[in-house]
């Protein structure tokens, strides 16, 4: 608009020149110009040349915003159509800079919806594949000897009793699997509660594997334990705490009983606070290092179902190092295999 008055404005001071320097009204321009004034007039005169110069401008100086705006226009159809991984380009800090922006953070973080809610849907069926395998095997070996009990196919109450021992074996790993899937579905959901409250890692290591001391001698290991100085206080949730160390002095017993020793350690690094569970068994290949922590994975499923390991063990000590906001690694070589979480330290 200004531009177009600008000219309109030189157009008319140009007019006015041109009439006052030929007053004589010789020159045709000027005849034309006395007829256009006094028969057309000079608004309607204003209108049809100012009408014009404002759309060629508008046109002009709105090209790149239009261009933009298409190119927004085709951005968002493109997500609509599914590809979330799009992004358009933010050029500028301007209002349509900033409208891009935004688009792209909502894509991105619908994208991360949908990716999380993909994830949970293969979690999902995955988690029921794994139950159903792990419960159908030894529910048939139960249903077997059963009904070989029933049918009376067995040759003397010797064999009877051999075939009941191994239907009871098989019922009490399949009560420990149901017990470990419900703690671990438990400790998983959202809704699980904490009690938080200053715990001392030392200490609570200290009385646990005292008090598992009957298993370690079960399996003809013993266990030292050392404690850094230092206060080694956590805030946590002690009997969840008590679960995850559990789960980890039983895997060393299962797994690491031929090295006939578990050595614990706890100190501070930092601002954590450490425990370290060491066994000496046989070495954990580095291929399945990073997948140890994953639901029902065994390294060796053989050995697994003869110790009657559910598989979720593991599973369930990373789901609670993480709600205390702690990270859980194992790291295994030729010598030991050790086990190792870390929480930050409460601060008084």
């Amino acid at each position: 608009m200004v531009l177009a008055a600008l000219i309109i404005m030189v157009l008319f001071w140009g007019a006015s020149m041109l009439l006052w320097l030929n007053p004589s009204r010789s020159f045709w321009g000027v005849k034309l110009l006395r007829w256009v004034i006094n028969n057309i007039g000079s608004l309607p005169v204003v209108l049809i040349i100012g009408i014009p110069l404002y759309i060629f401008f508008f046109l002009a100086l709105t090209k790149n915003t239009m261009s933009y705006v298409r190119s927004i226009s085709s951005g968002v159809q493109k997500m609509a159509d599914g590809n979330l991984s799009y992004r358009i380009a933010v050029t500028g800090t301007e209002e349509l800079g900033t409208l891009a922006d935004n688009i792209n953070k909502m894509a991105g973080r619908l994208k991360s919806a949908m990716d999380e809610e993909r994830a949970a849907a293969i979690a999902k069926d995955e988690l029921i594949t794994g139950v159903s395998h792990d419960l159908r095997t030894p529910l048939t070996s139960v249903l077997g000897f059963l009904e070989y009990a029933e049918k009376d196919r067995y040759a003397d109450e010797i064999e009877l009793r051999y075939y009941i021992n191994i239907a009871y074996d098989k019922s009490l790993m399949l009560k420990k699997l149901i017990d470990d899937l419900f703690e671990y579905t438990r400790i998983t959901s959202s809704g699980l509660p904490l009690r938080q409250e200053p715990v001392n890692l030392g200490n609570l290591l200290e009385q646990l594997a005292e008090e598992f001391v009957p298993v370690l001698e079960a399996a003809g290991m013993s266990y030292s334990i050392r404690t850094g100085p230092g206060p080694l206080v956590i805030q946590g949730d002690a009997d969840e705490l008590v679960r995850l160390y559990e789960n980890l002095f039983t895997n060393a017993v299962r797994y690491g009983k031929e090295g006939k020793q578990l050595d614990i350690s706890v100190f501070r690094r930092q601002d954590q606070v450490v425990a370290v569970c060491t066994n000496y068994g046989p070495p954990i290949p580095a291929g399945d290092l990073p997948h140890l922590f994953q639901r029902f994975y065994r390294v060796d499923k053989s050995r697994s179902r003869k110790t009657g390991g559910s598989g979720l063990g593991l599973a369930i000590a990373k789901s609670i190092a993480e709600l205390h906001g702690g990270v859980i690694t194992a790291t295994s070589s030729r010598r030991q295999t050790e086990f190792e979480t870390s929480f930050p330290q409460s601060k008084p």
